[in-house]
């Protein structure tokens, strides 16, 4: 079951230079990066990307993080691509994401810090969360010509 899903490496992961070390991952495990940009997102795109957290508490720290600075956005496509990018990118929230987690790696705040001191938690990076929330955003954040398809080395081991 081949899948595509939105990633996005937030600013914070963009200005702390690791997005070279985040897109290998993806590669080196066999996944495959079909469409990618850079964009800076405004408060009315944020709106539109975090409609669900929008009334929530909590979405002001999120606008004010994903306004920060510019934003890569990737459809990363593969087998079973969804759970497996989840896996790699690691839980929400750094201060309990395993090591060998991208999230695990590179972050460490927790819920409670960023809380405290009103900000939206630096968690480097975004992936949809199912099937239908990568439709969802997929189609949000790209057009069906920025998306890419062509056979990778990869390809070799899980296409018939």
């Amino acid at each position: 079951m081949i899948q595509r899903s939105l990633v996005l490496l937030k600013p914070d992961a963009v200005a702390r230079g690791h997005m070279g070390e985040i897109i290998s991952r993806f590669e080196k495990i066999g996944l495959k990066i079909v469409g990618m940009k850079m964009v800076w997102v405004d408060k009315e795109f944020s709106k539109k990307h975090y409609e669900e957290h929008v009334e929530k508490p909590f979405y002001k720290g999120l606008e004010a993080l994903i306004t920060l600075g510019p934003v890569l956005a990737m459809v990363i496509e593969g087998v079973e691509a969804i759970e497996t990018i989840r896996k790699v990118v690691g839980p929400t929230e750094p201060k309990g994401a395993p090591a060998g987690t991208i999230r695990g790696d590179f972050a460490h705040v927790s819920y409670d810090y960023a809380d405290a001191e009103g900000l939206g938690i630096k968690n480097l990076i975004h992936a949809s969360a199912n099937k239908d929330d990568a439709k969802k955003e997929i189609a949000l954040w790209f057009e069906d010509s920025e998306l890419h398809s062509y056979k990778n080395v990869h390809d070799v081991h899980i296409l018939k």
